[in-house]
């Protein structure tokens, strides 16, 4: 029998649970990789639901792309650094279809507009691109390009979403677009606010969906389509929308929120639940406290502190934990360090040159794109411009030389390089 306090065996142990580490987690476990995953809560709770590829470069022109291959074609042309001009153009694309395939097989079903990105809504009523939308929102996608007669519904006890300023921001683009509110203490109990993780679970109670079809089928008018915030279920979203669409006799679509999002932790929870039933053991929510090689190349690494501890010897180790956020990073006064591993960052030489002058300037700030040096298997380098460690891999947010809030290219960013760092693990073993 195993003592009681022997370490818990593993071939690959993903440290965190954003979406770079989920996709990690999940093609380890694809690859039949015996896989832990190492967390705290990740920026899925976060996610608008979007999933991106590229929508912007350069960032100081800003131009939006449409085709977004072509974009990453000349992204890595002018910065052959950034983690994209690592990878082929079949290799981000089969990751991001084995995560959406994933997503699919779960109840969380995403379309995709023919290889180009499509024009989506903001909880703020702006207008960007992104690649892959959830079924729930795909009408939202279509009533836009077409500028189809359409009524965005708000909630008064829903405080962070105003359908009012969607409208008004987006009048002059879409004439045929209009608002209206509605009282969820007609549909369910509901205090002077409610946040949209209560209200989605609402929605799948027995009787409240048929009630918040009776509260908007008097607003309805010459509406072809109506959108809503994105609260339409937790676990049963795309059964919701179509049962509603029915009820009203109109197609619906959801519109994201502000965080906490609804949408990502729906994502969220189908990750979690997946990889559980892929055999994924999961440790949530925890931080890795300690760390250690041993002489044949084994990490051991230590959770939580005293009687309370534990250890995890893995043959590989994949660092996906974000940037300062969720404390992959941390900025101190004397330079930006990696938290865990004490990995060289790349950075600005001096403090000064971390920001521009300007708080909005297009150019983007270079602490933004400070992060991990890798090389083509992806590992961090050390001083010397080598592995730090053979099978110590890093995906993400925290690779440097990119910036992928202001280019709209997180979700690829992460999934590409979460399958670039198993490719590369498998590789070496031989599996």
């Amino acid at each position: 029998m195993m003592p009681k306090d022997a370490p818990t065996e593993c071939e690959l142990t993903v440290i965190g649970c954003g979406l770079s580490g989920m996709a990690a987690a999940l093609f380890a476990a694809q690859k039949g990789i015996s896989t832990v995953q190492v967390g705290v809560n990740g920026g899925l709770i976060f996610a608008s639901g979007y999933l991106d590829l590229l929508g912007i470069h350069p960032m100081e022109t800003g131009k939006t792309w449409s085709e977004p291959w072509a974009g990453i074609a000349e992204l890595t042309y002018d910065w052959p650094e950034h983690p994209y001009a690592r990878l082929k153009k079949k290799t981000i694309r089969t990751a991001f279809e084995k995560v959406v395939s994933f997503l699919g097989e779960n109840g969380l079903s995403y379309r995709e507009a023919g290889n180009q990105n499509s024009e989506v809504m903001t909880p703020l009523g702006t207008i960007r691109n992104t690649y892959y939308v959830p079924e729930t929102m795909w009408e939202g996608v279509r009533a836009l390009k077409e500028k189809r007669p359409c009524l965005i519904i708000g909630f008064e006890e829903l405080v962070d979403f105003s359908a009012a300023q969607i409208a008004g921001t987006l009048k002059e683009k879409w004439p045929r677009l209009r608002w209206q509110n509605v009282r969820l203490s007609e549909i369910t109990w509901a205090g002077p606010a409610v946040s949209g993780d209560i209200l989605a679970r609402d929605m799948e109670m027995p009787g409240n969906l048929e009630k918040l079809a009776n509260s908007i089928r008097p607003h309805t008018g010459d509406a072809e389509v109506i959108g809503i915030p994105a609260v339409l279920g937790m676990e049963r979203s795309q059964e919701v929308v179509s049962k509603l669409s029915l009820a009203l006799g109109v197609r619906v679509f959801e519109i994201p929120t502000m965080p906490l999002s609804v949408p990502g932790l729906r994502m969220n929870a189908v990750f979690s639940q997946g990889l559980s039933d892929a055999g994924v053991e999961l440790f949530f929510p925890e931080r890795i406290s300690s760390w250690k090689q041993e002489s044949d190349g084994t990490f051991i690494l230590g959770l939580g502190k005293g009687a309370a501890s534990r250890q995890i010897r893995t043959e590989g180790v994949i660092l996906a934990s974000g940037r300062f956020w969720a404390k992959g990073l941390r900025a101190d006064r004397d330079g930006i360090r990696e938290t865990l591993f004490d990995l060289p960052v790349h950075q600005p030489r001096d403090r000064e040159a971390w920001h521009h002058q300007q708080f909005l300037d297009l150019q983007g700030h270079p602490a933004n794109r400070a992060g991990l040096s890798i090389d083509d298997q992806f590992r961090p380098l050390d001083l010397t411009g080598k592995p730090a460690f053979e099978k110590l891999f890093a995906a993400g947010s925290i690779l440097a030389h990119q910036d992928w809030i202001r280019m709209k290219c997180g979700s690829g960013l992460a999934i590409s390089s979460a399958y670039a760092t198993v490719t590369a693990f498998s590789n070496m073993r031989g599996k």
